[in-house]
């Protein structure tokens, strides 16, 4: 059994599935530089792992 995900886990999976699919983000070396949401999604990435992974959306 594997361990549940912690919410900076989450948000950084939930980021990188956006990224693959997303025509923007996946062409783009920084993500500065891709689109609105993916950019949102890495904030929250960043925000949960400054807070230690307290709960993000």
């Amino acid at each position: 059994m594997s361990a549940p995900e912690s919410d900076w886990q989450r948000a950084y999976r939930l980021w990188f599935e956006h990224a693959r699919g997303c025509e923007v983000c996946k062409r783009v070396a920084a993500v500065a530089e891709g689109c609105a949401e993916g950019q949102e999604l890495w904030g929250g990435y960043r925000l949960a792992r400054i807070d230690g992974g307290k709960q993000w959306p």
